[in-house]
């Protein structure tokens, strides 16, 4: 690192005095350096540094050899379109850790291309790579995804995945982490659909400004014969009111579903249907590259959480910015980055960093007057402020620009002295029967008072008992109400989304099914087979009337069935389910229909997907400041050997 700051320096002073290394008298003709007049600067600029005149003289004479490569590669590829792209390699797989590696190519093959090329060239079976922190598609061209002459691309290994560790080591490689983020998505998104068919409401507080946060709400099944879902909740755990409600867009070009959630402050954001899952899948490809965090695997969490990324994405503007989820994320990134010892990726770990402050301000407030209105205090959170403050510091000292890395480690120190836990009132609190996790969040939640972290430990797990005991309620409710249809002849699946749509109540159930079966004996009453009134009902929801058309058709009129249908499929239905066509009877009409979530394979990845789930919602939050204190330390030792140029 002090090299890179040293180097960071030298390019400022270089700029503003507008000194080209890469042209005389600096560089000869035969591109070797101009040695007196390097020697001259070296001498020039070493003294205001402290530093001796051959360090400095190598610093330049390095940064003299990449301004001559970059000139050269801009010469190359104004002549024949070959760029010369820099590789951030994994550690194990450099040659040389001073050296840079770069790769010439055409930008307009195939990204597979380059990774076969990197592979072979360092040894590397299974890598991914990463511009800007996306993961670059193998099927696509470099040139299509951003990639420019001088870019800088990461390369990542692919892991093993875990699920495959009994199998042969190429099998194992081979499936590794590109099939873990097949199953972990697949994982959720079943949990998803089951949360879809099991949503409940929350009451609104009286706050009308408070900080908010999305959480992945788990249900084992346990307390119940229901499946495991999942639902987005609360800080709290309450879970978020998100009904099936319709509203037209009158500004958008196409008419879209759309869905509300209210947050417990009464506030609300307004998104597609298909946002709901892309929140879900956000969340639990933050989950599963929190835990490989946790794990120190970081290679493999990175690139879940890259995931993570590009699913938030699809949920809008308005939506990540009412919670630090979004925040918490971009964070989690930078850090991986870290450990990685990826910094090279300045640039994009400075724009999340920015995102992620601007996200916190939003949420919590300047003077995090958000969180302690809601929350009472804003201990816990302050480790986030840490890891930010400790981050945009090691940032910043990259750069060059020692004075805002002291500036920023000064603010990490404060938060770290008020952070750091008395280690005999941790073990008094463990002996009290609490957690290594509660004993933590409780003493910074309260300012390090045994007796108030107590108190808080213990109204903390009250309040979530209440919560689980309303929970199992409300399931068990639900359950005795899917008996009670199917008692009556309804399918499981009719009478639980009848149920879903009229919050529990068995009686308005019941006359939707009631109705649902009439208007499905009238459509196979209708010529054609379609019911114009279902038609007109997907319409006003949002759908297109020939998909709308195709829909209920290939699920015999039953308007419900094709609501889903189209929704399982964000409104546009793939050639893949269009043939063949659906000749089954009507899903009203099976006893118990045959579904992915039913499956044993769905059950295994379910499973799967719930081992790497904290059970308790401030687990973002747990730092134990082990890694931060190495940072601090590390960066502490660097600042006191730097002078400003």
């Amino acid at each position: 690192m002090a090299d890179q700051n040293l180097k960071a320096k030298l390019k400022q002073r270089l700029k503003q005095e507008k000194i080209q290394l890469w042209i005389p008298p600096y560089t000869e003709d035969d591109n070797q350096p101009g040695t007196k007049h390097m020697q001259d600067l070296a001498e020039q600029i070493a003294p205001p540094l402290c530093l001796g005149v051959q360090e400095v003289g190598s610093a330049l004479e390095g940064i003299r050899l990449q301004a001559v490569n970059r000139w050269r590669g801009n010469q190359t590829f104004r002549e024949t379109s070959v760029a010369s792209v820099e590789l951030l390699l994994p550690r194990d797989s450099k040659k040389d850790p001073k050296t840079k590696n770069y790769l010439e190519t055409r930008l307009d093959v195939l990204v597979q291309e380059v990774v076969d090329r990197i592979g072979e060239e360092y040894g590397l079976k299974f890598i991914k790579l990463i511009l800007n922190g996306k993961t670059l598609s193998a099927d696509q061209r470099l040139d299509m995804q951003g990639v420019r002459n001088h870019s800088k691309v990461m390369v990542l290994k692919v892991s093993d995945a875990e699920w495959k560790q009994q199998q042969s080591e190429e099998e194992e490689k081979n499936q590794s982490q590109s099939e873990s983020l097949q199953r972990t998505e697949k994982g959720f998104q079943i949990l998803s659909e089951r949360g879809a068919h099991t949503q409940t409401h929350t009451h609104t507080h009286s706050h009308s400004q408070t900080c908010k946060r999305v959480c992945v709400f788990v249900s084992d099944g346990s307390e119940d014969t229901l499946s495991p879902f999942l639902e987005i909740a609360d800080q709290r755990g309450n879970p978020l009111n998100i009904p099936h409600q319709e509203k037209k867009v009158h500004t958008l070009h196409t008419h879209t579903m759309m869905f509300i959630i209210k947050y417990n402050d009464g506030l609300c954001v307004c998104v597609r249907a298909c946002v709901c899952q892309a929140l879900i899948l956000a969340m639990g490809f933050h989950e599963k590259g929190r835990a490989l965090m946790k794990k120190k695997q970081f290679d493999n969490a990175l690139c879940h959480l890259l995931q993570a990324d590009q699913q938030f994405s699809r949920c809008g503007s308005e939506l990540l910015s009412s919670v630090d989820n979004f925040a918490v994320l971009q964070l989690d990134i930078v850090w991986c980055y870290r450990a990685l010892e990826a910094l090279s990726c300045l640039e994009d770990g400075k724009l999340r960093l920015q995102r992620a402050e601007d996200c916190f301000l939003r949420c919590y407030g300047e003077q995090q007057q958000r969180l302690r209105m809601i929350k009472g205090n804003s201990g816990r959170e302050e480790v986030l402020f840490l890891r930010l403050y400790l981050l945009q510091s090691l940032l910043s000292y990259l750069e060059g620009n020692d004075a805002q890395a002291r500036q920023q480690l000064s603010k990490v120190e404060v938060l770290s002295g008020r952070l750091s836990l008395d280690s005999e009132k941790m073990s008094q609190l463990v002996s009290l029967g609490f957690t290594d996790r509660e004993a933590r969040l409780g003493l910074r939640a309260t300012q390090g008072d045994l007796q108030e972290a107590v108190t808080h430990i213990t109204n903390q797990r009250q309040e979530r008992e209440d919560l689980q005991q309303r929970e199992r309620q409300k399931r068990r409710r639900r359950s005795e109400g899917v008996s009670t249809l199917t008692e009556l002849g309804f399918s499981r699946r009719d009478a639980s989304r009848a149920l879903q749509l009229t919050d529990g109540d068995v009686d308005a159930a019941y006359q939707i099914l009631l109705d649902s079966k009439a208007a499905e004996n009238n459509n196979n009453n209708t010529e054609g087979g379609l019911s114009p009134e279902g038609v007109d009902q997907l319409l006003y929801m949002g759908f297109e009337r020939s998909a709308s058309e195709t829909a209920l058709a290939m699920t015999g009129g039953d308007v419900q069935a094709a609501t889903q249908l189209l929704l399982d499929n964000q409104g546009v239905l793939p050639p893949e389910v269009l043939s063949p066509p659906s000749t089954s009877s009507s899903p009203s009409e099976e006893e118990e229909p045959s579904n992915s979530s039913s499956s044993t394979a769905d059950s295994e990845l379910v499973s799967e997907v719930l081992q790497d789930l904290s059970r308790h919602e401030e687990d973002y939050l747990d730092l134990t400041l082990e890694e931060e204190n190495e940072l601090i330390q590390t960066m502490k030792r660097y600042l006191s050997c730097t002078h400003t140029v």
